[in-house]
């Protein structure tokens, strides 16, 4: 599932192309997938894009007109201008924009989604977007070991398990929780009330360095994630415990164990995490 890196990557590739561009039409293939408002005016359409924002995992387009249009990518989907007018016609298209760019261009933005746990939400100005995004977290670019020290101290939890709570941090899932956890040293199965202050202040650091050197590699291309432009990161090429169960540490060379937490497959190295 696509993070905070990738959603960002997204974002910062789709940024140049389609600020200050007008939104002139919409086929919707897919209403279902839309949340809200679902009218061609909620789609933003007849208004220029005059920001972006994102928290954790969630982007917002936000028009001059107040409408704000929130995306989420879900497992498999793609936000993204094609290269190729080819793309029009692939499977799984569910939602065509047509804009025309600041130097008069007209340029389709696509949103497609072949397992379709993605969706757009409409909102009617940024106010309810504040609201919204009131329920989340940190954004995981700005976590702090003392918000993850109070906010967890007397859970329960498997830490692992708190780390996928977009209400403790937003952006981090599967992949970068299990790297952090390893960058920090602390098994992912470790109560949050056995983690002492000074390990959170550490974990805290991991989030944020191995999200920052996630996007400056446009993110992990696992399977399906592409940016704005259809095109694959390279973070995959980097990651050291995630989806690596059973092979040897490349830290340590003691085999990686691998079980469920939180639903999730969770990898990590019993010599170097403790």
């Amino acid at each position: 599932m696509p993070e905070l890196p990738e959603v960002q990557t997204v974002r910062a590739t789709l940024l140049p192309i389609i600020l200050d561009a007008r939104v002139e039409s919409v086929d919707i293939h897919r209403p279902d997938i839309i949340t809200g408002d679902s009218s061609p005016a909620a789609l933003l359409v007849g208004q220029t894009i005059t920001d972006t924002a994102r928290r954790g995992k969630q982007l917002a387009l936000i028009g001059s007109g107040g409408s704000v249009l929130i995306v989420q990518l879900g497992m498999t989907g793609h936000f993204y201008i094609p290269s190729s007018s080819t793309d029009l016609a692939l499977p799984h298209v569910h939602i065509v924009w047509t804009l025309r760019t600041t130097n008069r261009k007209s340029v389709s933005l696509l949103f497609r989604d072949p397992r379709r746990f993605g969706e757009l939400t409409t909102l009617a100005n940024p106010a309810a977007l504040d609201a919204r995004w009131s329920s989340l977290g940190p954004d995981g670019l700005e976590i702090t070991g003392d918000h993850l020290h109070s906010t967890l101290r007397h859970s329960a939890r498997p830490i692992k398990a708190a780390l996928l709570d977009q209400a403790v941090v937003a952006g981090v899932g599967n992949i970068y929780a299990d790297e952090a956890l390893f960058a920090s040293h602390i098994r992912p199965g470790r109560r949050c009330t056995r983690i002492r202050p000074a390990e959170y202040h550490t974990l805290a650091d991991a989030i944020r360095t191995i999200l920052a050197q996630a996007i400056s590699r446009h993110g992990s291309s696992i399977r399906d994630y592409r940016d704005g432009s259809g095109q694959p990161g390279t973070n995959q090429n980097h990651l050291l415990v995630y989806g690596r169960g059973g092979l040897p540490c490349l830290s340590c060379s003691t085999m990686l164990k691998s079980r469920p937490i939180a639903q999730r497959t969770t990898v990590w190295c019993p010599s170097c995490q403790s």
